[in-house]
């Protein structure tokens, strides 16, 4: 039992709380479930957790706050629960750390599916597999501890990225130089396709050339190569 994934459902809707709970246990996972952010933290100082189901719409603090505040504190994979339609909440979510999202209302059999491959990728980040050799990287003039998720720049100035951040930019930094499409990119952080009209990949190199280039709007270190995607313009040193 205690080999199973550990999931906390965080969501001020009983009937949906009961419903995934149940649902999640019916399929092979642990499952423990949470009203507000004041509960969940409570669940989260007393147990360990392999990912987060969060509701954005919520009492007290919102999921949006939640998400940035645990993005911040420790790298508990979140997917977010939106209204449907709520591109803003979605966008937002990505942004502060969330790792996928699923708009209300959802089939469970979509919602275990996601779980499952957000589930794979951060195992799979956490092998030899799937991180880059070294824990202090060198690229552009900027530095990289990637145990603290900091980037550090010639000056000592020092960044802290999410895990949405991290997750970008290491798939960058194991391919220097190399054009990655909109779509690898999604399907490299976040397993899954991207949509006709998605644009959370943009969205993510928009707010992670604001964190590392000197000048965010004549960007240097991501390049966009127009019709084809992204591609990291500098070469990567393991210094540590």
């Amino acid at each position: 039992m205690d080999n199973l994934p550990h999931i906390l459902v965080v969501d001020d809707h009983r009937q949906i709380r009961d419903s995934v709970t149940r649902f999640l246990e019916r399929n092979g996972m642990r499952a423990t479930a949470a009203k507000d952010a004041r509960e969940m933290d409570e669940k989260l100082a007393k147990g360990h957790y392999d990912l987060m189901v969060l509701d954005v719409m919520m009492p007290g603090e919102d999921g949006l706050s939640v998400c940035k505040r645990i993005s911040a504190e420790k790298r508990l994979p979140i997917i977010m629960l939106t209204a449907l339609g709520q591109d803003s909440d979605r966008i937002v979510g990505l942004e502060i750390g969330a790792d996928d999202y699923l708009p209300k209302p959802f089939n469970p059999r979509e919602l275990l599916a996601r779980i499952k491959a957000v589930l794979r990728r951060a195992a799979y980040e956490t092998s030899e597999a799937g991180t880059i050799s070294g824990r202090i990287l060198r690229f552009g003039g900027l530095t990289l501890d990637t145990d603290a998720h900091v980037i550090m720049d010639g000056d000592g100035t020092r960044v802290q990225l999410t895990t949405a951040d991290f997750r970008l930019l290491t798939v960058l930094l194991a391919r220097p130089r190399m054009v990655l499409s909109r779509e690898q990119l999604l399907d490299l952080t976040a397993g899954r396709a991207a949509g006709p009209l998605d644009r959370t990949i943009d969205n993510q190199i928009s707010r992670l050339r604001r964190k590392i280039e000197a000048d965010p709007l004549h960007p240097a270190l991501i390049t966009t190569v127009r019709s084809h995607g992204y591609s990291l313009n500098a070469d990567v040193e393991v210094i540590a």
